[in-house]
């Protein structure tokens, strides 16, 4: 089994936060699923790699290592719907996105309850841990909640996804200078965007975004086709594809980073 959390701390107040790159399954929870579900396809593939010219931010990462399968670590954990009235999928998902079913025997409520004590707390004690420690050094925190998912998924959304997809719940998680720096760097970018879409920022934004205690997070959905050579098995990291992509998140990081610094720095 993967690790459940890991955090490489950094130096500057960037905290990357990585709830779905991971593909571990616990053994237990592999015996209970089907062959689909033991696909784990619905996964933020290559979050670190995609992400590693965000080292001349010297951010501190915290990355899940098991499969969104397990437990989904961007869903309340009361299983209360992000998005009412709309497709999703739960605390524990019971079918990927397109809506396949993946369990052969799927976990009961006291199961779903043993594995919010023991995968979903672990990530969100060391996220808040780092949240933390960056305001306790820095003043404040940009939290920068990172995902990717595939460009079309009827079930979901209609047509194809925008490339990006930044999300603040509807401005509630960060400051409006904070949103407005990372906006105006995503124009200057030739992909597709949208802010405050289909994907307004799941729980980790909600939850800990607030800017009146110095944290501004923003969820950066990506959609899977600017990266991969293909939205498919095996999920080949097209790395020609995915430097004009690295230079379009280095911009707005950059920018909301030096937004943030500026707004907390003429704080009284």
């Amino acid at each position: 089994m993967t690790d459940i959390v890991s955090v490489a701390r950094g130096s500057s107040p960037l905290v990357l936060s990585m709830p779905h790159p991971g593909t571990g399954l616990p053994a237990e929870v592999s015996a209970q699923l089907n062959a689909r579900g033991k696909l784990v396809e619905d996964t933020d593939w290559h979050m670190r790699q995609l992400y590693s010219f965000a080292e001349r931010f010297q951010p501190t990462i915290v990355e899940a290592g098991l499969s969104r399968f397990v437990i989904d670590l961007n869903r309340d954990p009361a299983g209360v719907s992000l998005y009412p009235g709309q497709a999703t999928t739960e605390l524990v998902p019971t079918t990927t996105f397109d809506g396949a079913p993946i369990w052969a025997t799927a976990p009961d409520e006291a199961e779903i309850a043993r594995r919010r004590e023991a995968y979903f707390r672990p990530y969100h004690a060391a996220l808040a841990a780092e949240i933390q420690h960056a305001k306790a050094q820095y003043g404040f925190c940009l939290l920068w909640d990172c995902h990717s998912i595939k460009s079309v998924i009827p079930r979901l959304f209609e047509g194809a996804l925008p490339t990006l997809n930044l999300g603040t719940n509807s401005g509630q998680s960060a400051a409006a200078a904070v949103e407005a720096a990372a906006v105006t760097a995503m124009a200057g970018s030739a992909f597709t965007q949208v802010v405050n879409g289909r994907f307004k920022g799941g729980w980790i934004t909600r939850h800990y975004g607030h800017p009146a205690d110095h944290v501004h997070a923003l969820q950066m959905e990506i959609a899977l086709s600017a990266y991969l050579a293909d939205e498919a098995p095996p999920w080949t990291f097209d790395a020609a594809r995915a430097a004009s992509l690295q230079s379009a998140l280095s911009a707005m990081i950059e920018a909301a980073l030096a937004a943030a610094t500026k707004l907390e720095r003429t704080k009284p």
